[in-house]
């Protein structure tokens, strides 16, 4: 089962700091509610208002914290509702009941989407606590209509049937899973909100182009690699760009590759014979060579004119 991350928040709380807590739900599921009771901290199970009843969740951060996240929250994130109490004992544990319950739930809902010849992939679903409403996540390249398919599953489980479409990259951080790191996924544990990553991201980190070395279990380019990516940036300013021509001690050549991390560059002469010299040699050769070059005859001050 998975094993929330510690709170890294304070146990106290100041008195003037907004009454409003970040409440965490299944996956990435999260909401902002206000609350009343003066005692409650981060890690606390709480029983929350929600559309048509009420729902479980646990509470992640409280106060100014909670209000620095929700600045950017969605609509539907729960901002409004309100903590009604502590969860008891026997609440958590029909929650965890629930949770058991919804592998059942994925499996029904996976025939009866085959039955109706659908071209959609179900990813989660999840209870309500109070079982009004299921919500059934899944996956689909095109549109779909899948107002026979609501219908028979709420005769099916017998409640009110929510579909939300989402993409690949949501369907990593809902189902969680292991990268390529050896670590769980950084967008199921902390990362809640993405960048947006591009192939030129690995190109100014020099990285292989091959897909499937620098993709994620999503499918798409690995979140981590913004991670370091202004670094890179930073550290390449420092450095010739490639293709640059320089005059060194052996005379022009041609900056053809360059190693961030061991300040390195490798050049390359008119005769393509190339060699490796640090950052700090190549200064010092292209500053000697600046030194012990003659001026240009056509830049010569104070060239005397003929008068005619």
């Amino acid at each position: 089962m998975f094993q929330p991350l510690p709170i890294m928040q304070p146990r106290s709380v100041p008195e003037d700091a907004p009454r409003l807590a970040e409440v965490q739900f299944k996956g990435t599921r999260r909401g902002y509610y206000g609350y009343a009771d003066e005692e409650l901290e981060p890690g606390e199970y709480v029983l929350v208002g929600a559309e048509r009843g009420r729902d479980i969740g646990r509470i992640r951060s409280i106060g100014a914290v909670a209000v620095k996240k929700c600045s950017g929250c969605e609509d539907d994130s729960g901002a409004g509702q309100r903590v009604l109490r502590r969860a008891g004992e026997d609440e958590v544990q029909s929650l965890h009941v629930l949770r058991a319950d919804e592998e059942r739930v994925r499996r029904q809902t996976r025939k009866i989407v085959k039955e109706h010849g659908l071209r959609m992939k179900v990813a989660e679903a999840e209870w309500q606590w109070d079982r009004n409403k299921l919500r059934i996540y899944f996956t689909a390249e095109r549109r779909v209509d899948f107002r026979k398919l609501v219908r028979d599953l709420a005769r099916t489980f017998r409640t009110r049937i929510e579909l939300r479409q989402i993409g690949v990259r949501d369907e990593a951080a809902l189902l969680g899973g292991i990268g390529r790191c050896g670590r769980e996924l950084c967008c199921s544990t902390w990362l809640r909100e993405p960048k947006q990553v591009s192939l030129q991201i690995a190109k100014d980190q020099n990285l292989s182009l091959n897909p499937q070395q620098i993709s994620g279990t999503c499918g798409r380019l690995m979140c981590c690699l913004t991670y370091e990516h202004d670094a890179y940036l930073q550290a390449r300013k420092r450095f010739p760009r490639e293709g640059r021509i320089l005059r060194t001690a052996r005379g022009e050549e041609k900056v053809v590759g360059i190693d961030i991390w061991r300040e390195r560059i490798t050049l390359m002469d008119t005769e393509r014979e190339r060699r490796d010299i640090s950052l700090a040699d190549l200064k010092r050769e292209t500053a000697e060579s600046r030194a012990s070059s003659p001026p240009a005859d056509g830049k010569r001050k104070n060239r005397p004119r003929t008068s005619h």
